[in-house]
């Protein structure tokens, strides 16, 4: 007992006495300390003691890839103060490859009696995975929030960043600087994402190009190394310019374009997307697509709660614009 005692204390960030003054609801404690002690015992898979469960009824479920690429943390930060703000705890769960996944998280987030959950970039994004795990949540009643991943069978609103609207500016951009040579590095084709950019990729090449212009797209995954093995590919094609389906994989990207000798961006553009942390000091800068993180937070928290509250948020997809980032990384077409 005194092992987990101090595993739960070190979590909540609060001495061992705070914790036991807790467990047997003892007076002198603050509300946000009791709060940060009940979720430390959730996080670390310990049962609350019976008197205390119904206690759960204020927490929320945020259910997050992992943690790789900085954008999820960055939507975590945003979703876990705009609830606390609410009035509700967050309990933060973050899949890992090979460890728990969301299924097993909405089953220990079920057993804690949450008032709902936010799913980000979850299996709802994925198109070969059953949505009927969303529709039997509603069924139960659970009030859910879905954020980029639209799925119209299920009863719940779903906040999404414009998909087609950010390939628009990337490829607008590139071609006023007068590339005509565009490829598009991207993860996996299966997510609705990843769909909708390279429908949009195809059309708006064409549209500022030509009818005819060539439209390459490599499918790999989200992380540098697969934007390093993308744009290799790539630029095998023949490209001058990289449109990448994240900023990680844009990093990789311009990894791929020094290890051939060339310069970004004299010989080769890159551009990424959603404008994480640190975007701007990396080398060179980055051209970036800005995910409306914060906006869609904020949209996804107030849903939440209305449902909650038993008023639910108008069905269907909210999409919200970004915004281009223009910094080093892209440049005029080289002379050839």
């Amino acid at each position: 007992m005194t092992a987990r005692l101090a595993q739960v204390a070190a979590q909540a960030g609060v001495s061992e006495a705070t914790v036991s003054r807790v467990l047997n609801e003892r007076p002198g404690v603050a509300e946000s300390t009791r709060q940060a002690v009940l979720t430390a015992l959730d996080v670390l898979g310990y049962d609350r003691p019976s008197r205390l469960r119904e206690s759960a009824a204020g927490m929320v479920g945020l259910i997050v890839p992992e943690l790789s690429n900085p954008v999820f943390p960055t939507f975590a930060q945003v979703i876990e103060t705009g609830l606390v703000v609410s009035g509700y705890m967050p309990l933060l769960c973050t899949q890992t490859p090979g460890g728990v996944q969301e299924d097993d998280y909405l089953r220990m987030l079920l057993d804690r009696g949450v008032s709902g959950v936010v799913f980000v970039s979850g299996l709802h994004a994925d198109t070969a995975s059953d949505p009927k795990r969303y529709v039997r949540l509603r069924d139960r009643g659970l009030p859910l929030v879905l954020i980029n991943g639209y799925q119209p069978d299920v009863d719940a609103p779903c906040i999404s960043n414009d998909d087609a609207a950010s390939i628009e500016l990337t490829v607008s951009h590139l071609t006023a600087l007068g590339h005509t040579r565009l490829g598009l590095a991207i993860g996996p084709e299966r997510f609705r994402p990843v769909e909708r950019k390279t429908a949009a990729f195809g059309a708006a090449v064409r549209r500022h190009v030509g009818p005819g212009a060539p439209a390459p797209v490599e499918n790999s995954v989200f992380s540098v190394e697969g934007g390093y093995a993308a744009a290799g590919r790539l630029l095998d094609a023949g490209v001058t310019a990289i449109v990448c389906g994240s900023d990680p994989m844009a990093l990789g990207a311009v990894r791929a374009v020094r290890d051939r000798g060339l310069d970004v961006p004299r010989d080769v553009s890159v551009v990424g997307s959603d404008d994480s942390p640190l975007m701007a000091f990396t080398d060179p800068p980055l051209t970036t697509v800005r995910q409306p993180v914060q906006a869609m937070g904020d949209a996804a928290v107030r849903a939440l709660v209305d449902e909650i509250a038993g008023h639910p948020t108008p069905r269907g997809e909210f999409l919200f614009r970004p915004e281009l980032v223009v910094r080093a990384s892209t440049g005029a077409v080289p002379a050839r």
